[in-house]
C-alpha cells in the first residue's frame, strides 16, 4: 500500500532509504538536537511576507496559501522554521509552478510522488518549509484541522508542546524522524477534533 492510500492514522515512519529517495539534493543528517523554542509574536509577519512573495511569484497559480504548524499556533512552542501550505491545481505539474519559484530563491528539497505528489521547499532568507499539495487534496485539511483545533483547545496544545520537548531532548539522525515519532500525538488531537461539533471542512469520503 503506498503512502497515498494509507489513512492518517495507519502511516509509518520512513526508512532512512525511503528519506533519501524523496529528498531532493543531498540528504545531510542532523548536526545538533531539534531546537524548541517559545512562541514568537513575529512569527505569523515572517509567514505574511513569505506569502506576499510567494504570491507575487505565482499570481493565480497560488490557490491558497496559509500558515500551518506550531508556528501558526500562538502560544506553542516550536521548531523556529515557519511551515505554510501552498495549493496549486496540480502539484505533480512541477513545470507550472517549480520554475517559478526556483527563480524566486526557493529550493524544492522534498518530492513524494506517492503522497499526495507532495513537495517542500525551503526559502531564500527566512526558514521555512513551505509544503505544496493540489487542489482537494485531504491533507490540506488535515493541516489546517489540527492548526484550527490546537489554536482553540490549550489542554491539547500543551500536550502537543509536552509531547514535542519530550521527543527534542532525543537524538535523531534526520529531522523527518523527529516528525514521524509526533505521529501518535497528532493523531491523538486530530481524532479529538473530529469528534467535536465545530464544523470542521468535510473530509473525502
Amino acid at each position: 500500500m503506498s503512502r497515498e492510500t494509507q489513512p492518517f492514522d495507519s502511516r509509518r515512519a520512513l526508512t532512512e532509504e525511503e528519506i533519501r529517495i524523496l529528498t531532493v539534493g543531498e540528504l545531510k543528517p542532523l548536526s545538533r538536537r531539534i531546537l524548541i523554542v517559545d512562541y514568537d509574536p513575529q512569527w505569523p509577519e515572517l509567514f505574511t511576507r513569505e506569502a506576499d512573495r510567494i504570491r507575487d511569484a505565482l499570481g493565480r497559480r497560488a490557490l491558497r496559501i496559509e500558515h500551518a504548524g506550531s508556528t501558526s499556533v500562538p502560544g506553542l512552542s516550536a521548531k523556529p522554521i515557519i511551515d505554510m501550505l501552498l495549493v496549486v491545481t496540480g502539484s505533480a505539474d512541477e513545470d507550472t509552478y517549480v520554475p517559478a519559484l526556483e527563480a524566486a530563491r526557493y529550493l524544492l528539497r522534498i518530492r513524494e510522488s506517492n503522497w499526495y505528489e507532495h513537495r517542500m521547499f525551503t526559502g531564500p532568507d527566512t526558514e521555512i518549509n513551505l509544503h505544496v499539495f493540489s487542489s482537494g487534496c485531504p491533507e490540506i485539511d488535515r493541516m489546517l484541522m489540527l492548526r484550527d483545533w490546537l489554536r482553540t483547545n490549550a489542554a491539547d496544545r500543551d500536550l502537543y508542546a509536552r509531547t514535542k520537548l519530550v521527543l527534542a531532548r532525543k537524538e535523531w539522525k534526520h529531522v523527518q524522524n523527529y516528525a514521524d515519532a509526533k505521529t501518535a500525538v497528532i493523531e491523538e488531537i486530530i481524532a479529538r477534533a473530529r469528534g467535536c461539533d465545530y464544523p470542521w471542512p468535510q473530509q473525502p469520503s
